[in-house]
């Protein structure tokens, strides 16, 4: 039996790394079919200025972004945590900028400050 059996942070650190390692990857992969939301409706208008209408690449790029990011997350979190983190970050600050989904946006910011609370765990409990 491992020593971080009990341990309740480890046990937090490996909740974490979890939803980090399949949230990003789930949402990359709809990334390329939508099957949970029309992903363009999130953004901004300087965004929409930004990829002139090349909306599908964009999500294309961003799809697999965030998969590589969830496979990160899995065998470095003591650096790809913070990395989701950064990457909340900026889609917290796309969606205030689009002026709609302030819920989706709070929800976000949540999100963000549990992947900066998973780099922070790993920083004891990833050892490898």
């Amino acid at each position: 039996m491992s020593k971080h059996y009990r341990d309740r942070g480890h046990q937090a650190f490996r909740i974490l790394q979890v939803v980090f390692v399949l949230l990003p990857i789930l949402a990359g992969l709809d990334k390329f079919f939508y099957y949970l939301a029309e992903w363009s409706d999130y953004l901004s208008p300087m965004a929409w200025q930004i990829i002139d209408g090349q909306d599908d690449a964009f999500f294309m790029i961003i799809g697999a972004i965030e998969i590589i990011v969830g496979i990160g997350v899995l065998f470095k979190p003591r650096i790809f945590a913070y990395v989701v983190s950064a990457w909340l970050l900026v889609i917290v600050l796309n969606l205030l900028m689009q002026g709609d989904y302030w819920d989706i946006a709070l929800r976000d910011i949540g999100l963000m400050f549990a992947a900066f609370a998973l780099g922070k765990l790993a920083q004891k409990y990833d050892v490898k």
